[in-house]
């Protein structure tokens, strides 16, 4: 029976992509890649454009595609974290401070489960995410649930951030 691990999603099949692995023995995180190339804007680019004339998009995070789903058991997630080298070196950070990725995402209808990271960039200049550069990191973790909770009817109905109920 297979406990936990990563897939590559069916519309990356054939197209080279390595699954998450850990550095080093003693790692935690499993070292997610980009799948394909993305541009970042800068931060300062958005919010201080020179051109009257053109939309103001604001500080909107750019949703980086992996090409990787996860599957794991019911009483865990897979928690996403930043690389400790994206905010020093490549001034990127996790709007969202940490992604959780529920056991339901796994095989949603609307994407597969792929898992993206959400990435802010507040450096100087756009940075280019090239395919296979590490953007950020997996840590399978185990949650605990309320005695007594009441009977959840709720389930997936899509694919990311379809769990709002906002």
């Amino acid at each position: 029976m297979r406990t936990r691990g990563f897939e590559i999603v069916s519309k990356y099949q054939d197209k080279g992509l390595e699954l998450p692995k850990r550095a080093t023995k003693h790692s935690a995180g499993y070292d997610f890649q980009a799948s394909e190339e993305v541009i970042l804007p800068s931060i300062w680019n958005t919010l201080f454009k020179h051109d009257r004339n053109a939309p103001k998009k604001g500080l909107t995070p750019v949703l980086v595609p992996t090409g990787i789903k996860a599957y794991m058991q019911d009483d865990e997630y897979l928690q996403l974290t930043n690389r400790s080298s994206n905010p020093i070196k490549h001034f990127l950070i996790l709007p969202n401070g940490v992604g959780v990725v529920d056991a339901d995402y796994y095989n949603n209808d609307d994407n597969e489960g792929e898992i993206f990271f959400q990435l802010l960039n507040y450096g100087l200049r756009d940075k280019v995410i090239k395919k296979g550069d590490r953007i950020g990191q997996g840590i399978f973790m185990k949650f605990l649930k309320v005695d007594d909770e009441a009977v959840i009817e709720g389930y997936r109905l899509g694919g990311f951030g379809s769990s709002d109920q906002d």
